[in-house]
């Protein structure tokens, strides 16, 4: 079965040597996170997350079209903060976007507050679901007719509309928020987790989307760090976090808007379960979320290791990989070297 391979392009201030000790050359730019989105092209990636963060790094909407006409193939996964923005103006930044791409446009949709407000988790929800609902419409050409809770649209679409499907990518572990995949994502993203965690959380996603005569696609966004052998890996990993002071890493974990979520507890549970080395399970290791909010885990091993764990992940039914690594450039290529030609990998099809 095929798989949708992606790459992360460090717009929002992650990309590091050693984690928790900034460099200035890798801090996120215009120029450095365009090498990043040139170089995982050329290694044939399929598709590129642009992560989007308020206080971190550059915005992901003016990189994605600055870096639009620069990508022949590969898809880009743009994340967008859905409570910073106005609907009909979004979905005309999008299908803009997509126009320039061919297509090729996918969407991180990320339930997220307002910068300087905050909202109750359940009414967030709430509100990114009614948001989803009247871009679906504006972006496949279609009039909005909505009085929701939260926007009130009477509005034809704008002549410029999404060329492609622009699906929805769309992750969060709280009830709530898998209730908004259950209805309105075409892809659900889960953060890193054991194999047993993982077929339990698609389970239920799936038995959510059935009830609204729905079915999902799931994605799993995680870190990889591929050697030639295990030990090397092992060494890499350790390596790594080597010049990490706690304090520095809790101040990183804190930067994050989403360091109360339902999914960033799941994270900090899976790294407490670990072994004295990390290791939550055989190549699953932790330490990455000992300096990051978000996904805090990584696949580490040899290349045949790396492989057999994402194949156990695809025969779960995960369809698509959104991976990265530290430093985010030279991990791309040394996994697009060791595994990605063992892939059966090509972009999503909707």
């Amino acid at each position: 079965m095929s798989v949708e391979v992606s790459w992360f392009a460090a717009l929002c201030d992650d990309d590091y040597e050693f984690l928790g000790v900034p460099d200035p050359a890798l801090a996120s730019s215009w120029e450095h996170c365009r090498g990043i989105a040139l170089a995982a092209e050329e290694a044939g990636y399929d598709n590129l997350l642009l992560p989007s963060g308020y206080a971190l790094g550059i915005d992901s909407v003016a990189f994605a079209a600055g870096i639009a006409p620069l990508v022949r193939r590969i898809r880009l996964l743009l994340a967008v903060r859905l409570g910073e923005m106005w609907v009909p103006q979004l979905a005309r930044q999008l299908a803009s976007i997509d126009q320039m791409l061919g297509g090729r446009l996918t969407v991180n949709v990320i339930s997220s507050d307002l910068p300087g407000q905050s909202l109750e988790s359940a009414p967030r929800y709430r509100r990114t679901l009614e948001i989803m609902r009247a871009l679906r419409l504006l972006l496949d050409g279609e009039r909005v007719d909505m009085d929701g809770e939260f926007v009130s649209l009477h509005l034809d679409p704008p002549r410029v509309t999404a060329p492609g499907p622009a699906p929805f990518y769309f992750g969060g572990m709280s009830p709530a928020a898998r209730e908004v995949a259950a209805q309105a994502a075409d892809v659900f993203l889960m953060w890193p987790d054991t194999l047993p965690a993982v077929a339990d959380t698609l389970a239920d996603l799936r038995a959510r989307a059935a009830a609204h005569g729905r079915t999902l696609r799931f994605g799993y966004r995680a870190h990889v760090i591929v050697r030639e052998t295990e030990a090397e890996a092992r060494a890499a990993a350790r390596r790594l976090v080597s010049r990490l002071d706690p304090a520095t890493g809790e101040a990183v974990r804190a930067r994050s808007l989403d360091t109360g979520s339902v999914g960033v507890a799941a994270q900090v549970a899976l790294r407490d379960s670990a072994d004295d080395e990390g290791y939550a399970e055989a190549n699953l290791w932790t330490g990455i979320g000992r300096a990051r909010s978000g996904a805090g885990a990584a696949i580490v091993g040899d290349p045949d290791q790396v492989l057999a764990k994402l194949r156990a992940y695809q025969d779960l039914g995960i369809e698509s990989f959104i991976l990265s690594g530290y430093p985010h450039r030279a991990e791309a290529d040394l996994f697009a070297r060791h595994v990605l030609p063992h892939l059966d990998h090509a972009p999503l099809a909707f």
